[in-house]
């Protein structure tokens, strides 16, 4: 099978698709590919359950709910290859950041920003009689929408009930922020650069600093379209590793970001990409593509932490059947690359920047150690 079909969102962290279709790595593994720049992660989700793409760029989560049949009917998925870490930030608009100021300078004149001042001038807004702020996220399931919560909750701010949160596209974040529809949102490069190049928003702290190098999008795909098509699966696997190594390296960051500001691809400025871009978003090196079943296991446990799934399940067996780090393996061994050998980490507690530590075998009771009752204790 050589002609194939990849869906994509138009992010900074679609680069390795980007960079395997224009520099040829595709092709060199003899693989014919297109790839469809789509409006929503729902497009991705479903048209990926019946089978209109082969694979596509998704939110790390993406996978292990659709396998579950958290939001939509079960298809069950494998990730076998990270995109990226980190990319995603929390931008605010211009006037709630001043009124976080005013709120609580010294928390927001800290490093990194907490949600205290956000807690504190939710207190006073809700004292005045004023309506609950609204943020959004892309996606009911992904980093970002945990992100965001995770930075509330640990600030004092219950997500469920201290705000609102709505899902809107990644593209429509900025003109949204702009005409005053949301307060504030958590998305991926470029978009929080986008909108402080434009003077709309400020954005208050990016994933690296929340949790570092913290997982965001994967490379996936049905289980039963890898089951059905294991040496395509290998080549495009293949491609994208190498893709991902050059996208990585300093040489060829220009050309870069001169590939992502194409219209067909990000179709934004080239000026905000590159500051997306710098020093941020990493799609091969320090184990960047490796999918860590420990990385979905947190994912897993934040949707228990926040009732989409049930607390009871085994997450565990649940991220091994979804994160496919065999897979990534056999693909960076034919190039020649080493890949880490074990398949979960412990996330220590300089990763994360609250100082908790994420041990996967524990998982079940990490995501039962957040009760709403402590919030503004």
């Amino acid at each position: 099978m050589s002609a194939l079909t990849f869906g994509f969102i138009p992010l900074t962290d679609c680069a390795p698709l980007v960079v395997a279709q224009a520099k040829g790595f595709f092709a060199d593994e003899g693989l014919d590919v297109t790839l469809s720049r789509e409006a929503s992660w729902a497009t991705i989700r479903d048209k990926l359950a019946v089978g209109a793409l082969d694979a596509a760029h998704m939110l790390a989560p993406m996978a292990l709910t659709a396998t579950l049949g958290v939001g939509a009917e079960p298809t069950a998925m494998i990730a076998p290859l990270a995109l990226n870490c980190n990319g995603s930030a929390i931008t605010v608009s211009v006037a709630l950041a001043q009124a976080l100021r005013e709120a609580d300078p010294t928390v927001m004149a800290a490093t990194p920003v907490t949600a205290r001042a956000l807690a504190r001038l939710i207190d006073q807004r809700r004292a005045a009689g004023a309506p609950p702020l609204t943020f959004a996220v892309v996606f009911p399931y992904s980093i970002h929408n945990y992100a965001l919560r995770y930075w509330m909750s640990e600030g004092g701010v219950d997500p469920d009930r201290d705000v609102r949160l709505v899902v809107t596209p990644p593209p429509r974040m900025v003109e949204q922020l702009a005409a005053g529809v949301i307060d504030g949102f958590c998305v991926g490069a470029p978009w929080n650069a986008v909108a402080r190049a434009e003077g709309v928003g400020e954005v208050l702290i990016r994933a690296s600093d929340l949790w570092r190098d913290g997982p965001d999008k994967v490379f996936g795909m049905t289980r039963a379209w890898a089951e059905t098509h294991p040496d395509t699966l290998q080549a495009t696997l293949r491609a994208l590793i190498a893709a991902a190594a050059w996208a990585d390296a300093p040489a060829h960051r220009t050309e870069l970001v001169d590939l992502l500001a194409r219209p067909e691809h990000v179709g934004t400025s080239a000026e905000t990409i590159a500051w997306a871009l710098e020093g941020e978003i990493k799609f091969y090196r320090d184990d960047a593509g490796f999918p860590w079943l420990s990385h979905a296991t947190w994912f897993l446990s934040q949707m228990a932490r926040w009732g989409q799934i049930d607390p009871g399940l085994d997450l565990t067996q649940v991220a091994a059947g979804v994160y496919r780090p065999d897979l990534y393996r056999q693909a960076a061994s034919a190039l020649g690359l080493s890949a880490p050998a074990p398949d979960a980490r412990v996330e220590g507690a300089e990763a994360f920047f609250d100082g908790r530590v994420f041990d996967p075998a524990s998982a079940e009771s990490y995501a039962k150690g957040f009760p709403i009752s402590r919030l503004k204790a």
